[in-house]
């Protein structure tokens, strides 16, 4: 069965800094929409099973953050892909909105 999500629909912020909205679940993968405020921090961390998953921004701008000092620029577009044990966090520069993949989900 196909299904049609209208991002537009889970545009909400949460005056607490972040928002996370569930959009699909299954046995194969899981996608979730995190609305983040300007200056909020979606901590690095990691997960300890095998997976991937891919973090696309499709509003905003702000940083993929990973471990140490590693911080990559994103931007609306922007897609990183990565194992899912490897850490990983997004900093809001502005208001961002991101969609995220996990495979298997968890």
């Amino acid at each position: 069965m196909m299904k049609k999500l209208d991002l537009a629909d889970s545009r909400e912020f949460s005056p607490l800094g972040m928002k996370s909205i569930v959009l699909h679940d299954s046995e194969h993968f899981k996608i979730l929409n995190f609305n983040l405020k300007a200056g909020h921090v979606f901590p690095i961390h990691s997960h300890d099973l095998d997976g991937q998953l891919s973090i696309l921004v499709i509003e905003g701008e702000g940083a993929f953050l990973g471990e140490g000092e590693a911080v990559i620029p994103a931007k609306t577009g922007d897609m990183l892909i990565s194992d899912i044990r490897e850490p990983h966090g997004v900093r809001a520069d502005s208001d961002m909105r991101i969609i995220v993949t996990i495979a298997p989900p968890i």
